[in-house]
């Protein structure tokens, strides 16, 4: 896997941090304090650019309105789910919705598909929040990534890798909520990536998806096992 000089950090679950090219930094699902696989010395986060949210679940957007209001970053969601993150005091939105593509921080953004649920736990409401999504990155260096966000393998992920062709891709593979490896294998053959990096696993115990179990569904791709904390480059 050649990142040409982009750094990813996965901090558990399906919270990455992704230094650009441009020397920007990116979160996708910012999930951190309560995040227990998430390392103490990552919980105070310092730079932020740019916050992607995959959909409204506590556990993808759980430090989205403190992190956004602290740092100011630009929040990339669809529309429904920014309107909220607006009206909880979040300055910088750019929604979007599926299928449309912008460029933000230096990165191309294409919002696709994903088979999941979006209720917003807020208070004691579950509120509409659009729907669940995944996003492509295509980064200024040529490199292309895939964050699945939370869902189900579905036959458009083909469509994914005809229209962008992503080289890296993030895919769920806990089981009960997400696809277990075996969902996960059979998106990697519609997907053709040439590195699968495993999330939404191991965070709790009814998460029982393990990258091994993918690597023996899938051995035609390169699966690798990223621990939370140390950063690839």
């Amino acid at each position: 896997m050649n990142l040409k000089g982009i750094q990813i950090t996965w901090l558990g679950h399906s919270t990455f941090r992704i230094q650009t090219p441009e020397g920007n930094t990116l979160y996708i699902d910012p999930w951190i304090a309560g995040n227990p696989m998430c390392p103490e010395s990552e919980k105070n986060v310092k730079k932020a650019d740019l916050l992607l949210c995959t959909h409204g679940h506590g556990d993808h957007i759980g430090d989205a309105v403190e992190v956004g209001k602290k740092l100011n970053p630009i929040v990339v969601g669809i529309f429904e789910l920014c309107l909220w993150l607006q009206k909880k005091g979040v300055q910088q939105i750019a929604p979007m919705n599926k299928g449309g593509t912008q460029t933000v921080a230096g990165v191309k953004i294409s919002m696709v598909h994903a088979v999941h649920s979006c209720g917003i736990q807020d208070g004691d409401q579950v509120i509409y929040g659009g729907e669940a999504c995944g996003y492509v990155l295509e980064f200024s260096n040529g490199v292309k990534l895939y964050h699945a966000g939370d869902t189900n393998v579905f036959s458009d992920m083909a469509i994914i890798h005809d229209l962008y062709a992503p080289k890296i891709v993030m895919l769920p593979i806990g089981d009960l909520f997400t696809m277990s490896p075996r969902e996960a294998a059979y998106a990697c053959k519609l997907l053709q990536p040439e590195t699968v990096i495993p999330m939404h696993f191991g965070t709790f115990p009814l998460l029982t998806g393990t990258p091994g179990e993918l690597q023996r569904l899938a051995p035609y791709v390169e699966v690798m096992e990223l621990k939370p904390g140390p950063t690839i480059s």
